[in-house]
């Protein structure tokens, strides 16, 4: 595969470049995409676990530009999409592979380019991603934290509905993570819990942080985070969480409990520009027959 370059009369056109798209099912060939960039990759590590892994869809792009790997998983609160690698083979990928209709899209600035050409993007949010191990944790003291359960959903749902926001967990959203929670005068004060626990590729994502605007201010969020964190490093070697850069007091207090920052991403909310799906088949059909001698589809770009 090589760039082309068109002549026409009027001048040169823009090059294409070529790639070769192949879908993936074998767990240890993901995890060895997904393993040197832990910090970034922990929730699309999650998604190996058995029982989410059998909702998930993965596909690997190789080309004139370099690498890239799109995921698509179902399930939990709803659909999401991951992106990581070279733009151009992501946006390959894409090309033929866009997902569903609606997704929540997990990418890093490089790559906002290659989702817009497929979704249009709302809610974008730059965020940085934090990561701590056993040995740089430090342990909050002082406020005592309660561990929750399924059983405790309504107040949970409550505290997270005290801004005017929906909230739709359910218990078994809390009965498969680890939720900590601050309570102050049998009133749930603060709470921190998880998006994934994947003890089996050991990491784990911090997520769900959230204090009652009456108790802001007084260190409860970040005890019930240390007390998460602390239960995870017992049985994952990588913490990670993901926290709005221009928040600066989350920022300040996880920098306490030993976190860094290890890269930066964005979140947005997804829907899909081509609402039927037709455009997407179509190309998927193209790309499938004339990759027929590259064990794959192949996809052909032109470039930015």
């Amino acid at each position: 595969m090589a760039e082309h370059e068109v002549r026409w009369r009027g001048g040169i056109v823009r090059p294409t470049y070529d790639y070769v798209v192949s879908a993936l099912d074998d767990r240890e060939r993901i995890r060895e995409l997904l393993r040197p960039r832990v910090e970034y990759t922990a929730y699309a590590l999650g998604q190996l676990e058995p029982g989410l892994f059998e909702r998930t869809r993965w596909y690997w792009a190789k080309g004139d530009t370099g690498t890239g790997l799109v995921l698509h998983s179902r399930g939990g609160l709803g659909d999401a999409s991951f992106a990581m690698g070279d733009p151009d083979a992501v946006a390959a990928v894409l090309s033929i592979h866009p997902g569903p209709g609606h997704t929540y899209a997990t990418c890093q600035p490089q790559h906002l380019n290659a989702l817009q050409g497929v979704y249009r993007l709302a809610s974008q949010q730059p965020m940085i991603r934090m990561i701590v191990t056993a040995a740089e944790f430090k342990a909050a003291s002082g406020i005592p934290t309660n561990g929750l359960s399924g059983y405790d959903i309504r107040r949970i749902n409550g505290l997270y509905g005290t801004e005017g926001g929906p909230s739709f967990y359910v218990p078994e959203h809390v009965e498969a993570g680890i939720y900590r929670g601050v309570v102050i005068d049998g009133r749930l004060a603060a709470v921190a819990g998880t998006h994934v626990v994947a003890r089996q590729e050991g990491v784990a994502v911090v997520g769900n942080v959230f204090t009652h605007p009456a108790y802001r201010g007084r260190g409860y969020a970040t005890a019930a985070t240390s007390a998460v964190t602390s239960i995870l490093l017992e049985c994952c070697e990588y913490v990670v969480l993901t926290v709005d850069p221009k928040n600066t007091p989350a920022v300040k207090a996880y920098e306490r409990l030993g976190y860094r920052e290890a890269c930066q991403l964005v979140e947005a909310s997804a829907s899909r520009r081509d609402v039927s799906g037709l455009g997407g088949s179509m190309r998927r059909l193209r790309a499938a027959m004339r990759g027929r001698n590259y064990d794959g589809s192949f996809v052909s770009l032109r470039a930015s």
